[in-house]
């Protein structure tokens, strides 16, 4: 996870629910927060973090579809950097990357190692599922938007996960029946089960659920 500026503060932040077919049905991957961590720890969460103002200008191989993009697009900071934000905590925290092959000049220093793959991100991949604010007096509060993709979208193995960083330990591909049985934040439950939902067949939802914890009140809506 990256960022700067007051931790106390809301920052924007994206995750990734990344799934895979397995043999007792559909996987997702989680790691586990350090028992030290400021922000949940010891708890099993989905790769993600905080938007980098760097984000919001990562050239895309290609944008989130059109209904995602149109969901996001009048949030702070936009649908690309919450996409671009997305994929860089997945592919830090796991290895793993969503992108397609080409050439990128230049690229920032939190990307210069994904762009020397040979792979540009590439966010067509990721369906928005869920948005949730931290409540008031936790050690760090985000606005964090949930994204589910499929590992197909993965360039290289899905089992490698040597090159991640510290963030997350027992990085592991876990059924969803079992994943519930994790020690796992409040929030993460609940995006789970939406997650389960469309994984199992569900179509696109015409809202998306929104958990907003701004003010002292939390509040529970659909957002268009």
């Amino acid at each position: 996870m990256t960022g700067t500026g007051d931790k106390t503060s809301i920052r924007h932040a994206a995750a990734v629910l990344l799934v895979r077919a397995g043999p007792d049905g559909p996987m997702v991957l989680m790691g586990q927060r350090g028992a030290n961590a400021a922000f949940m720890p010891d708890k099993f969460v989905f790769p993600g973090g905080a938007v980098d103002l760097a984000d919001a200008e990562i050239p895309l191989a290609r944008p989130l579809g059109g209904q995602c993009a149109a969901r996001l697009s009048q949030d702070a900071p936009g649908p690309n950097a919450l996409a671009a934000a997305a994929i860089r905590e997945l592919w830090e925290e796991t290895g793993l990357m969503l992108g397609r092959a080409g050439d990128w000049p230049d690229p920032p220093a939190d990307w210069a190692r994904f762009a020397g793959h040979g792979i540009v991100p590439d966010a067509s991949g990721l369906r928005y599922i869920f948005r949730a604010i931290t409540p008031p007096g936790r050690p760090r509060r985000f606005d964090a938007r949930f994204f589910l993709a499929d590992a197909g979208h993965v360039m290289g193995d899905l089992d490698d996960f040597r090159t991640a960083c510290d963030e997350l330990a027992h990085l592991h591909w876990v059924p969803f029946a079992q994943a519930r049985k994790l020690n796992l934040p409040f929030i993460t439950e609940v995006v789970l089960a939406e997650a389960h939902a469309l994984v199992t067949g569900e179509e696109m939802p015409p809202s998306v659920p929104f958990f907003d914890n701004s003010t002292g009140v939390s509040c529970f809506r659909r957002i268009a």
